[in-house]
């Protein structure tokens, strides 16, 4: 008989339906887009983005105090994985100096920090140079978590003078409590893609065992899924390859926050913070789109208002949770948002939301 990590790490099939009970419900937008030619993903469930989220944690404190970058799960350990910017003013082992946060950003200092499912700190570690930290995912083995990120972070120049640092690799490692890496570490593998793509993030789809990669080709945005264990091994085939669509927040200006991928769908979030980028409490600007590996379309995209009351309320992040390795397929589709903690105290804290209905 199988036990209850094996389940979780053997399990490959599509999940079935199951009733959601959630407390917000965002409005219906139904969209589609011209996509990639057909590829081979099997078929099925996808969350039904009409209905309700309900909270899995609200306004936790982080190890840092800025925003809330992305998120994922070890679903067999049970445990929540999340990723910041590192604040400034920190000197960190190994450094000689105090960075500002500006300098941070546009290094691609990351702090990321490990938590049980009810949001209380496990532990912490530090990632030099990898990045900007727009996704993360978590490989969950026999050996411990390891992580899936961005990595060998290219200082770019913004438009309005400041510099962000993006990651044109992705990286795999082991968490290490009170670690600090840089991207040539022995402990970080390092993966590329061809030569000239950038912006490269991922997630993992815990259930199916692929990694989805976003990145940016000949400054066009794709989506790329891999099964896992061949991308590890260095193989490049990938399973579907799709454009990132047109409009990922109707009647605003498309700020992108992050992506999960569960069998033949593609998740992404897009949306700003309130009093930002035309986001309004309590409806906000947040949109959940959803698109089918297989074709490239935008099967469905709707307006969220998960966490509408939190103070700030910026969408940062999606995952794939599977609350009980028992049951593997009944899953989650978690966003992540970061709020403050008052008017006047800009800290920064997180909270997750999930939606769990399929059809």
């Amino acid at each position: 008989m199988l036990n209850r990590r094996q389940v979780i790490l053997a399990v490959g099939v599509a999940a079935v339906p199951h009733t959601a009970v959630g407390v917000e419900q965002g409005a219906a937008r139904s969209r589609r887009t011209l996509g990639a030619a057909p590829s081979l993903v099997p078929a099925s469930n996808r969350f039904d983005l009409t209905a309700p989220s309900s909270m899995l944690l609200r306004e936790v404190w982080l190890t840092g105090t800025r925003v809330l970058q992305s998120f994922a799960f070890d679903n067999v350990l049970g445990h929540l994985f999340t990723v910041q910017l590192v604040d400034g003013g920190l000197e960190l082992p190994g450094e000689e100096q105090k960075y500002s946060g500006s300098d941070r950003t546009a290094r691609g200092d990351l702090c990321l920090t490990r938590m049980d499912i009810s949001g209380n700190i496990l532990g912490a570690m530090y990632l030099r140079g990898f990045g900007h930290g727009v996704q993360i995912g978590v490989e969950s083995t026999n050996a411990g978590s390891y992580l899936w990120t961005e990595t060998h972070s290219v200082r770019t120049l913004n438009s309005d003078g400041s510099y962000t640092g993006w990651g044109d690799r992705l990286a795999r490692f082991k968490f290490a409590n009170g670690a600090v890496l840089t991207p040539d570490s022995p402990a970080v593998s390092q993966h590329t893609l061809e030569p000239g793509v950038d912006r490269t993030t991922c997630t993992v789809d815990p259930v199916n065992k692929r990694l989805a990669v976003r990145c940016r080709v000949a400054g066009v945005f794709r989506y790329r899924l891999y099964d896992l264990a061949d991308f590890k091994s260095g193989g490049r085939t990938a399973l579907a390859d799709v454009p990132q669509p047109d409009d990922l927040q109707p009647g605003y200006s498309d700020v992108f926050q992050g992506f999960a991928s569960y069998g033949g769908y593609l998740y992404l979030l897009a949306g700003t913070a309130y009093g930002n980028g035309g986001s309004v409490s309590p409806d906000g600007n947040t949109y959940v789109t959803c698109v089918a590996w297989n074709t490239g379309s935008v099967t469905e995209q709707e307006l969220t208002k998960a966490g509408y009351s939190l103070p700030f309320r910026e969408p940062e992040g999606m995952a794939i949770q599977i609350p009980d390795p028992d049951n593997p397929q009944a899953v989650r589709l978690c966003m992540g948002f970061a709020s403050t903690v008052s008017d006047t105290d800009s800290r920064k804290r997180a909270s997750v939301y999930y939606k769990d209905a399929l059809v």
